[in-house]
């Protein structure tokens, strides 16, 4: 006997209908007052992994106020993409330290 999870899986699959993908992983990281990469490209629902590798604390705020992250030194903070757009963010400590991220829907 099948568990009972399977039948819609196995309806769907022969229906043709699709199955999303998981989500993608964009790393992103702040090392000697840089932002690397500079522009990155992702889509809504995938995540972004934000690596600190500096000594001292960084942001990641989005011009637009989609967000703003706070990154403590030598941590790695993650959020998930909710909404399509260009998206230009820097760091509210360090303003010279800018990137920008297209988002697809």
């Amino acid at each position: 006997m099948m568990p009972r999870w399977v039948l819609p899986i196995v309806a769907a699959l022969s229906l043709g209908i699709s199955i999303s993908a998981h989500a993608a992983t964009i790393q992103i990281t702040m090392e000697n007052l840089v932002i690397s990469p500079a522009e990155a490209t992702a889509k809504v629902g995938d995540i972004v992994e934000l690596i600190n590798k500096d000594i001292f604390a960084h942001t990641a705020t989005a011009r637009n106020g989609d967000f703003d992250v706070a990154m403590p030194p030598k941590k790695t903070v993650t959020y998930i993409l909710k909404k399509a757009g260009t998206i230009d963010y820097y760091c509210r400590f360090h303003p010279n330290m800018k990137a920008t991220l297209n988002v697809a829907p």
